[in-house]
């Protein structure tokens, strides 16, 4: 699996929310579901995202925006138009007064609106849930970002504005896949920009060697990796290896393996169904007490500790 889909798999797999809107100014819908990343892009009409703290973003048809949660923002016509609807944490949408707007709003297949006939349509998915791998990507974004359609050209959008309507099996499936799709283009597109800051790790991937030992890691985790066993796979030597990733990842080779392994097996330990023992086996640790060992020696304290607060 290539290694930014593989950071951006955890969180699609827990869920993501997809919805189709659709409105007629005066409209603003003040979102606090605490959702830790948003993509919303525009397929007719205008609209704007206002955060809380810095400039509001204004999105035309083709323009994509993502906000990181999980901070709240205002969707509205114009900012200075007044929220009319609360999104909530668990798809709860209500007015300002508590009243349920759910089935008032609802107009068809995922969408949702004040007007079928509306000016405006945006297409929204929300990752409902995050985790300690995709946190590693999702953490250098900025609260949000915004991308301009006529410099970033995304054939997907489209697609997707077919798909989101339709109700037809496997649709969930074919709707996340394209989520994902959208959402790896747009940090793609970002992360290009010579301005970004993009983690160590993402600039590596670039590198012949580097890249090579980093994708090796990130998908065979479990797997008994040295700095000899992945200098003979990327042909260096193991000095050269060593170097080369210290400088362009930050940390030498087993300390980002140890550093992915936990992560790997902090998100997998929310599920109650995988017992310790195998989340050691998928990471790479002989034991559930060798795992233990060494999440508590890195993370201060135990898995089970770990589970019981996730």
């Amino acid at each position: 699996m290539d290694a930014l889909a593989s950071l951006l798999d955890g969180p699609r797999a827990r869920g993501a929310f997809l919805l189709r809107v659709v409105m007629e100014p005066p409209w603003a819908v003040r979102i606090e579901d605490r959702a830790p990343l948003c993509v919303m892009t525009m397929a007719r009409g205008e609209a704007w995202v206002v955060p809380d703290a810095g400039e509001a973003v204004r999105l035309r048809p083709g323009d994509v925006a993502i906000a990181r949660g999980p901070d709240p923002y205002t969707v509205a016509d114009d900012p200075a138009t007044a929220p009319r609807a609360w999104i909530l944490p668990g798809e709860v949408c209500r007015t300002a007064d508590g009243a349920d707007l759910a089935e008032a709003m609802a107009l068809g297949v995922r969408t949702w609106g004040n007007s079928p006939d509306g000016s405006a349509t945006m297409l929204i998915g929300s990752y409902l849930l995050d985790g300690e791998i995709s946190g590693r990507l999702l953490d250098a974004l900025p609260p949000l970002l915004a991308l301009d359609g006529e410099v970033w050209d995304c054939p997907l959008m489209p697609w997707l504005g077919e798909e989101i309507v339709k109700d037809e099996p496997g649709q969930e499936a074919v709707l996340d896949r394209l989520l994902d799709l959208l959402l790896i283009s747009v940090l793609r597109a970002w992360f290009s920009r010579p301005e970004a800051r993009a983690p160590g790790w993402y600039r590596a991937l670039g590198d012949p060697v580097v890249g090579r030992a980093l994708r090796l890691l990130q998908n065979n985790p479990a797997h008994p990796w040295t700095v000899a066993g992945l200098a003979a796979e990327t042909g260096v030597s193991r000095a050269a290896l060593a170097r080369r990733f210290t400088a362009l990842v930050g940390e030498p080779p087993m300390a980002y393996l140890t550093g992915w392994r936990l992560a790997l097996a902090a998100d997998l330990l929310r599920d109650p169904e995988h017992t310790l023992a195998a989340v050691a086996r998928r990471v790479g640790y002989g034991s559930a007490f060798a795992l233990s060992a060494a999440f508590k020696r890195e993370r201060g304290q135990s898995p089970r500790a770990h589970r019981a607060s996730a």
